[in-house]
């Protein structure tokens, strides 16, 4: 049966707002209304879109009308806006939405400035995620954003995938940690005391430097800090090593490599190639971003 694409909208309204309650209020509709429209969807598809949990989850059918739903309203958004339709009344000029999804250390450094630029000279409004390089994708094959900056290369299905370049990453730490906790050098039984600093649980950086560095494995001491620059921060402070980019770094921030001095173990540093993957669109805002990630990528990343 044919999708009725006018109830496509209450979908993304529930998913959004958690409850049918919710989403009818967001609607100016009875949550009686809201509950009509997702069940002549679902109707329509033969599938089960939601589960009815608080907030209500996607299912894996939803999942893919949910990424439909967005690249309607994004279509329609653009076209409305090309065709000069009037604004609600009391609302501002109409801008086309856009969610992407990045790393905290890609807007931290060199990502941030490029969205800001193009955002405001196309007119879009943006909605930004923030989730680790190797888990973004996710969000994409959901349907929650229509753009990543992410460290798979394998495209999700319905995506276009182009790579940007590499971020390098350096244990470091301050002289007066190295001093304390590699005395005699940086060794096996040393990292298995020293405290790190790791961005979240997802953070994979600091143990693929310790695979690379020791045979077997050790779990040190861990510091938990989940914010870009307040993460630099706490290692400058002290409380840690960790792999901070070059991007990020200053000549005078205070900082050494742990292997500065130590070429026995191979390269001193990580490499994390990213990727701009997109719904395939032809949708002239996201073009417009893409543009601009490439162009920022390629004056930032090696």
């Amino acid at each position: 049966m044919p999708i009725p694409l006018n109830d496509l909208t209450t979908l993304i309204a529930v998913v959004e707002a958690g409850t049918l309650e919710a989403a009818a209020t967001a609607l100016h509709v009875t949550p009686s209304a809201v509950s009509q429209r997702l069940r002549a969807l679902e109707e329509s598809v033969g599938r089960t879109l939601i589960r009815r949990t608080k907030p209500v989850e996607a299912t894996e059918s939803g999942e893919v009308i949910l990424r439909l739903a967005r690249q309607v309203d994004l279509l329609r958004s653009e076209t409305e806006e090309e065709l000069g339709a009037s604004p609600r009344r009391g609302a501002g000029p109409a801008r086309t939405r856009v969610p992407i999804v990045a790393s905290a250390d890609a807007l931290a450094t060199w990502l941030l400035p490029a969205l800001a630029a193009a955002a405001e000279e196309h007119d879009v409004v943006l909605e930004i995620v923030r989730e680790d390089q190797a888990h973004s994708t996710q969000l994409l094959r959901d349907g929650t954003v229509m753009a990543a900056v992410t460290s798979t290369a394998e495209p999700v299905p319905g995506c276009a995938v182009r790579r940007l370049g590499a971020m390098r990453y350096r244990a470091m730490a301050t002289p007066a940690y190295v001093r304390r906790w590699f005395p005699n050098g940086v060794t096996a039984a040393t990292l298995a005391l020293a405290p790190v600093v790791v961005f979240d649980r997802k953070d994979d950086l600091q143990d693929d430097y310790l695979r690379r560095r020791v045979t077997g494995r050790i779990d040190p001491p861990r510091h938990f800090v989940p914010e870009s620059t307040t993460y630099a921060a706490a290692i400058r402070l002290g409380l840690g090593w960790g792999m901070i980019p070059d991007l990020q770094r200053a000549p005078d921030d205070g900082l050494v490599a742990l292997d500065e001095s130590d070429a026995r173990h191979g390269r001193r540093w990580t490499d994390v190639t990213l990727y701009w993957q997109q719904w395939k669109l032809r949708s002239t805002a996201l073009s417009q971003l893409a543009a601009a990630v490439d162009e920022a990528a390629e004056r930032a990343l090696s």
